[in-house]
């Protein structure tokens, strides 16, 4: 939960709400609205996902109420079935780690179990994110520092913004990573290049996080939003079922043989083909006509 530099005590906390402002506009019963709520997610009809970091104040640094507003949206955009997430934070930073001004408050054991705590609540919606069948596409901006780094991996497309650095800060301040940092890191840069930014600390600019594969394109500052929103809305048009399988044999392909994994491909293909998504694509490239996967339900 690393903050950036010194970490998240650069900037001041305020009390946030329990956890995530819901705003559906599906069918989705909301969550009481709380104007001061850490995250908000607002579901649209067209099944887009917003996913928003709301502590700018604080580099959007991520405390127990943050955690668990991220859980809860996370949830909510699994219940609701959306068809693509689009993750971004207020202010002048995407996240800066950990609320290490929230951490410092406790000691011992009752720090331990607070810790404990915020990451359960953090792994377990980076889980259900990579659960679900819709791609998440992450809009990045200035500082980026332990586990925003993971959040900004977790994304199947990350967008930054030419203004922005990434540090992992961890073993700047004697912890060590979470957030799936560990797991990604290796996975996005490889495994020596990670060490070394994991040890060091030292601060990627955008330019070198797109060579090495840490982000996937870099946009300039004042065209993020507008890029990030475009790329969500043109996935949310796709085959949501379809991203899915992919997205699950790209990772499940990270770890297995090639035999097995081989096995996996054929399957999942033939259970494509046959599904009203596949059904759909190959009408539509018959009838020389752009397909329409909007039309078939999403999966929750």
């Amino acid at each position: 939960m690393a903050g950036n530099g010194p970490g998240a005590g650069e900037h001041g906390t305020a009390d946030v709400g329990p956890g995530a402002a819901i705003r559906p506009t599906t069918g989705l019963s909301p969550r009481p609205a709380d104007s001061a709520a850490s995250v908000g997610v607002e579901i649209q009809d067209d099944g887009l996902a917003r996913v928003t970091l709301r502590r700018g104040h604080a580099g959007n640094a991520i405390d127990l109420a943050t955690a668990r507003g991220l859980l809860a949206a996370a949830r909510a955009c699994e219940r609701a079935a959306v068809r693509a997430v689009l993750l971004t934070g207020e202010g002048k930073s995407f996240c800066v780690g950990g609320d290490l001004r929230e951490f410092s408050r406790l000691t011992g054991e009752a720090l331990e179990k607070h810790l404990v705590a915020v990451t359960d609540a953090l792994h377990d919606a980076l889980r259900t994110f990579a659960s679900i069948d819709a791609p998440m596409v992450a809009a990045v901006q200035g500082a980026v520092a332990g586990a925003g780094i993971g959040l900004a991996a977790a994304a199947d497309v990350t967008l930054a913004a030419d203004d922005v650095t990434f540090t992992a800060a961890y073993t700047s301040i004697g912890y060590s990573p979470d957030a799936g940092v560990s797991w990604q890191l290796p996975r996005l840069v490889g495994p020596k290049r990670a060490v070394e930014m994991l040890l060091t600390n030292r601060r990627v600019p955008a330019a070198e996080a797109a060579t090495i594969g840490l982000v996937s394109r870099v946009v300039p500052s004042g065209e993020l939003a507008a890029e990030a929103e475009g790329t969500a809305r043109a996935l949310r048009r796709g085959p949501t079922s379809a991203f899915g399988v992919t997205r699950r044999l790209v990772a499940s392909g990270q770890t297995a043989d090639l035999a097995r994994h081989l096995d996996d491909e054929a399957a999942a293909l033939a259970a494509a083909a046959a599904s009203d998504e596949g059904r759909e694509g190959v009408a539509a490239f018959l009838d020389k006509r752009a397909p329409d996967f909007t039309r078939i339900p999403s999966r929750p």
